[in-house]
């Protein structure tokens, strides 16, 4: 589960969670808070997705969770990995599980890679610091990592450099380099944004099978939809360092609860239907350093009233293992099945049961 759902026992222990996680950087003499108060849980196997715009908090939330922020981050909470509380390991514990039991792929493999390190070289490092190979054993564990993750000819590529890759094949690399420590885990930060359609294709094939044969869990930070849809179980929506939504895949992008994800899923072209012009969610996301009062999305919502400023809205059920935060929640829930049954049938089924405020003026302009 993402979250707890109401009712449930919670039987299972989770593989990785987050409890009341918060960072803050220092800044002058006090501290700018940029993520408040998360709470992600991923069980295992589990594919969870986390989306929103540039600068809701995404990355920084799982980068400080592993400590790669630096000292300027201040982090509260708990991060506990397999029930082991991950905030109170050292530097040198830490660094076992980083590449080890948690494996990272960022979203510019290029700039990840060491420059003047073959790429066995860069390969056999994370299999001696977490497996403890050396010699011809991690020759032979490499080369079977780079045919696990499709590259051809893996002894000569192990002789070449990151320069002499294409950007998907060094994605295919970090990828080998991020199992070499047979994770538990696999956070995967923006992993395709740097490729091509083609390519970006064949890395989420690739992260599907290995998934499938591994059965580790998997955190797939993106702001790609689509993306998410085709490989996650679970979505968490962020905004301005809040999580606003959660639910199952399938849910949330067939009936989202939460004005902030509905706005971004009707900014989605359609693929069936007239051409309307796109709805774009209006404003940007605030500074961490000039947070609106109440609701920090209510200054870009349409649905928004008064009281929206008046109070952070919490996470509550929005159905069955749906949690939305929202102060208009129930009223709006109403509205938006009103406009579904308005709308059955007319909407890609992708984004099926949304609407956006003047989207019918739009279609009827352009009939």
């Amino acid at each position: 589960m993402l979250h707890p759902v109401p009712g449930s026992t919670g039987a299972a222990p989770p593989l990785l969670s987050l409890e009341d996680f918060t960072v803050a950087f220092a800044q002058g003499a006090g501290r700018t808070r940029v993520v408040h108060g998360i709470d992600l849980t991923l069980q295992r196997g589990e594919a969870l997705g986390i989306v929103g715009e540039s600068g809701c908090g995404k990355s920084v939330t799982w980068l400080a969770a592993l400590r790669l922020l630096g000292k300027r981050a201040v982090t509260t909470g708990r991060v506990l990995l397999n029930g082991r509380d991950l905030s109170g390991f050292s530097e040198r514990e830490l660094a076992d599980v980083r590449g080890g039991r948690i494996g990272l792929i960022f979203q510019d493999p290029t700039s990840c890679l060491n420059p003047i390190l073959r790429i066995g070289t860069q390969i056999g490092e994370a299999l001696r610091l977490h497996r403890g190979l050396t010699g011809k054993a991690a020759e032979r564990e490499a080369l079977r990592l780079l045919d696990r993750v499709g590259i051809a000819d893996a002894p000569r590529r192990l002789r070449q450099h990151a320069h002499e890759l294409s950007g998907g094949m060094n994605q295919r690399v970090m990828i080998a380099i991020a199992l070499a420590g047979e994770p538990d885990v696999l956070v995967a930060d923006e992993p395709t944004t740097a490729l091509d359609a083609t390519i970006q294709a064949q890395i989420l094939d690739l992260i599907r099978d290995i998934r499938r044969d591994t059965g580790m869990g998997l955190v797939l930070i993106s702001h790609d939809l689509g993306v998410i849809a085709d490989l996650c179980d679970r979505v968490a929506v962020m905004y301005a360092g809040r999580v606003v939504e959660t639910a199952a895949t399938q849910d949330l992008l067939g009936s989202p609860r939460h004005p902030y994800t509905r706005g971004l899923l009707a900014a989605l072209p359609s693929l069936e239907g007239p051409r309307v012009r796109l709805t774009p969610v209006g404003g940007t996301v605030p500074s961490p350093d000039a947070m609106p009062p109440g609701c920090a999305f209510a200054p870009r919502c349409a649905y928004a009233e008064a009281h929206c400023g008046n109070g952070i809205p919490v996470l509550q059920p929005a159905g069955t293992g749906h949690l939305s935060a929202c102060r208009r929640l129930d009223a709006l829930m109403g509205e938006w099945q009103r406009q579904a049954a308005r709308e059955a049938g007319r909407h890609d089924p992708v984004v099926q049961d949304l609407d956006w405020p003047n989207r019918d003026r739009q279609r009827e302009l352009s009939a």
